[in-house]
Parts: structure tokens; C-alpha cells; sequence
């Protein structure tokens, strides 16, 4: 793995106002900096000319500051499993330049945070404020650099899961809810937990990830599937049925739609 850092990740108004929340929750800061961090998986080393097309592609935006020695790092990068749109796209561009052996490059970003009178931050104080500079629905934090390179792995998928609904009952839903981040309502913990003691089995993880995906506020299948009512009136179509209509109408060259979350058509 190839690290290279990059320009500052935050404008000098957003550093700002990421000291006010610090200083709000209670933490003792006193500055902040933010710095992308670019890292690459090399199928082979680079030559020096494709390492000046490198970081020919990796020079943008304001330069980050410089690096206080006495300042602690909280390292943050895409959700690990993930590849994140800015990867993709990057990638694409460095092999379209000649960098074949860049297999990857991934972008993450280096908070340096200085403690009111030069003193240490504790390490749960770190872990305190990591969780106000990521999102954990598209972030992970690394203890350091060198442990990025696990966003490169390649692990052997695992094996699908049955959770116990039979032998624990309801309460084997609500682990699996919490320790699986589903966000399931007790609505649908209760839908769940009905469907499957009818069918007489225990749901498999795969099945409850799907489930909360078609449920997730993202896509609101649920909301969008529902009756709808206008002006009190009933409609004969719900909202995801006014979509499809379009493609009930006209489904010349549609090969394959609203199925399996993808579509295909004749090209």
C-alpha cells in the first residue's frame, strides 16, 4: 500500500465550526486540522514517471497545514468493506492515464486535533470525539495509517446465518437488530417475528438485510407501497404503482424491470 497526503479535507470556516462542537461536548481542543489522505493498492511499483503522473492526479485544492508533532490523529476512511463513489471514480481516471498498476485508490481523512495547553488526550477521549468526526453509516476509524491496509482485503465471504428465532423467541430478532445495525421498528420486529413462526423456521441474515433495506427510509418501499389517499379519496394506484405505470405503458425494450433491485434492458 502507497499513502500519500493530500490537500486539507475542510475550509478554514468548517474547521471552525467542527472546534465549536468539540469545545460544546466538552473536549479540551484547541485546534484542528483536516488533511485528505490518499491510498493506493499497487499491483507492482511504480516508476518514477508514473509516480510523477501520480501525483500530478493527487494535486488539488488548499494545501493542509503543517503536522504538529503534539498533535493527536484520529484516522477516518470509507466504511471498510465498502468502495466509496470517489474511489471508483479516481480509479477509473489513473488507469486511463497509464497507471495500470494502480489497482485501487481509496481517500480518507486525518484529523489532528491539539489539546488546550500541549497535554495528551486520553485514549477515551480519542474514541470520544472519533464518534463526532465519522459517520458510521459510511465511515470507519482506524487505530492508524498502516492498519488501511485492510481496506484492500480481500476476506472469503461469510457463511449465511441463521438467527434463532425458534429457540429464543422475539428476543433473538432484537439481537440480531442491534448487533446487525438494521434499524427494524418494533413493528416489523413483530412482522418478523409472526412471518417466520408461521413458515415454521429461522430467518437467515441474508433475509433480514434485505428486509431492512426494502424497509430503510432510503428506499421506503413500505411508505411508497402503501394505500394512498388524496383529498380523502382513495387511489387506485399507490405511489410505486404510478411509477411502474410508465413502464406498463411502454415496456418496449425493458428486458427485465423491478426485479431482484436491478433492470435490464435491450441495448
Amino acid at each position: 500500500m502507497l499513502l500519500l497526503r493530500g490537500p486539507a479535507a475542510l475550509s478554514a470556516f468548517r474547521v471552525q465550526h467542527l472546534l465549536r462542537i468539540l469545545v460544546a461536548e466538552g473536549f479540551p481542543v484547541q485546534s484542528a486540522v483536516a488533511q485528505y489522505v490518499h491510498l493506493m493498492d499497487l499491483g507492482a511499483p511504480l516508476t518514477s514517471a508514473e509516480m510523477g503522473v501520480l501525483t500530478a492526479l493527487l494535486h488539488y485544492g488548499e494545501a493542509a497545514e503543517g503536522r504538529a508533532e503534539d498533535a493527536a490523529e484520529v484516522c477516518v476512511v470509507p466504511r471498510l468493506g465498502t468502495i466509496s463513489p470517489w474511489s471508483s471514480k479516481a480509479t477509473d481516471i489513473a488507469g486511463r492515464c497509464g497507471l495500470g498498476a494502480v489497482r485501487r485508490i481509496e481517500r480518507g481523512v486525518s484529523y489532528r486535533l491539539r489539546k488546550v495547553g500541549g497535554a495528551t488526550f486520553s485514549v477515551a477521549e480519542l474514541q470520544a470525539m472519533s464518534g463526532l468526526l465519522h459517520d458510521p453509516m459510511t465511515e470507519s476509524v482506524l487505530p492508524d495509517w498502516a492498519a488501511a491496509e485492510t481496506i484492500f482485503a480481500h476476506p472469503e465471504p461469510a457463511s449465511l446465518t441463521r438467527i434463532p428465532l425458534h429457540k429464543e423467541g422475539r428476543a433473538a430478532l432484537l439481537s440480531a437488530n442491534n448487533r446487525m445495525g438494521l434499524a427494524l421498528a418494533p413493528a416489523e420486529l413483530d412482522y418478523l417475528f409472526d412471518y417466520f413462526s408461521g413458515l415454521g423456521r429461522d430467518p437467515s441474515d441474508a433475509e433480514l438485510m434485505m428486509f431492512a433495506q426494502a424497509n430503510s427510509e432510503h428506499c421506503r418501499h413500505k411508505v411508497f407501497n402503501a394505500a394512498f389517499r388524496l383529498d380523502g379519496q382513495d387511489q387506485a394506484l399507490s405511489l410505486f404503482a404510478m411509477v411502474r405505470e410508465t413502464h406498463r405503458l411502454h415496456p418496449q425494450g425493458t428486458l427485465s424491470a423491478y426485479k431482484d433491485n436491478a433492470a435490464v434492458m435491450a441495448g
